[in-house]
């Protein structure tokens, strides 16, 4: 009887032990997925976070770069053929030629020498032709700038006094004489002076030497 209940007793202990093995291995494999789980979320967290921040990073880019091109680099002017003509009798002349190079219509709110605003009374202005020869020569003094009306060498259409913001089309090109740009004299022949042309979106800059006047030009 004491062997049968020692025998008893043995394999009751040997089945504790193996239930007790066997559970500790599930244990340590469920341990072991629930790493492995959050150990691959925190991989593909990180990999959603950086697609997320590329996306967001283009979106941005792409919305700055078509502001940009919408409201800058659509407007484009190109000055040119700028002189300032002094007579012997100290009277001032400017001329300049302002084209549309960009995708739309410009209007041009001032002109402004040596920083000093023209008075749009003292602006006449023409449109050029394409077929005109004046936008391959240069822009003569002229007489009949202090008129209502005046014909320019090389142009078919004639100088028009400004009554208020002059429009350039786009792709056109707009022939400009000023009378009596403020603060140039005859002291100033030989020296520096600059256009600055206002738009709604810029300023364009443009330099160059006053010149001796013929008052007996046409």
């Amino acid at each position: 009887m004491c062997y049968f209940f020692y025998a008893q007793v043995y394999l009751s202990t040997n089945r504790v032990m193996v239930f007790s093995g066997v559970k500790n291995k599930m244990r340590n494999i469920l341990r072991n997925i629930l790493k492995n789980r959050l150990a691959l979320s925190t991989v593909i967290t990180t990999l959603i976070i950086l697609v997320v921040s590329v996306l967001l990073a283009g979106v941005v880019t792409y919305f700055a770069i078509n502001v940009v091109s919408t409201r800058s680099q659509q407007e484009s002017l190109s000055i040119s053929d700028a002189h300032m003509w002094v007579t012997s009798a100290s009277v001032a002349q400017g001329a300049l030629m302002i084209t549309n190079t960009g995708g739309r219509d410009v209007v041009i709110n001032q002109i402004q020498v040596r920083g000093q605003p023209c008075p749009s009374s003292n602006v006449f202005s023409l449109v050029a032709s394409t077929s005109d020869t004046g936008l391959t020569a240069a822009l003569p003094y002229s007489n009949a700038v202090p008129a209502a009306s005046g014909n320019v060498t090389g142009f078919v259409a004639t100088l028009k006094a400004t009554t208020g913001n002059l429009v350039l089309p786009s792709g056109s090109t707009l022939v400009i004489y000023i009378k009596s740009p403020d603060s140039v004299t005859i002291n100033d022949i030989g020296l520096t002076v600059a256009f600055t042309v206002f738009t709604a979106q810029a300023m364009y800059y443009k330099e160059t030497n006053v010149q001796a006047g013929n008052s007996t030009a046409t």
